[in-house]
């Protein structure tokens, strides 16, 4: 019986490419690893007085959100309809391993989210992240 159960989930997890969507059926939690949290406040420590991360960083906040608005970008609420992703910096990706598969990296209202793509949900943020 025990060996007929772990062929089912093997199956389950190849079927579903154990990708990140997977981890989220199966109850794991997706968040931001220690050293991409790392990476991200380095990055902005070190490139804070470079002109290019000045422009990301407004680009990033854009204008400020309405305080309800910005009070729902927490985890496990989706992106409200029709916000303007604000996607990180080249300079940035570039040093970050990839995102889990589904997901996708955001700056919103300063803040530094990982959404999955097809729910818009959001599964992790750095509040401090981009000053």
């Amino acid at each position: 019986m025990m060996k007929r159960l772990a062929a089912t989930a093997a199956i389950l997890l190849i079927s579903f490419g154990f990708s990140a969507n997977a981890s989220a059926e199966f109850g794991i939690s997706v968040e931001f690893s220690k050293d991409e949290i790392r990476i991200i406040e380095a990055w902005y420590r070190d490139n804070e007085k470079s002109d290019n991360a000045k422009s990301s960083k407004h680009h990033g906040r854009g204008k400020d959100l309405p305080p309800g608005i910005a009070k729902n970008l927490d985890k496990g609420k989706s992106l409200p309809p029709g916000i303007a992703k604000q996607y990180l910096p080249s300079g940035l990706i570039a040093e970050l391993p990839a995102a889990p598969k589904g997901y996708e990296r955001l700056i919103l209202d300063g803040k530094v989210l990982l959404v999955e793509i097809a729910t818009q949900v959001i599964h992790d943020v750095l509040m401090d992240a981009v000053n």
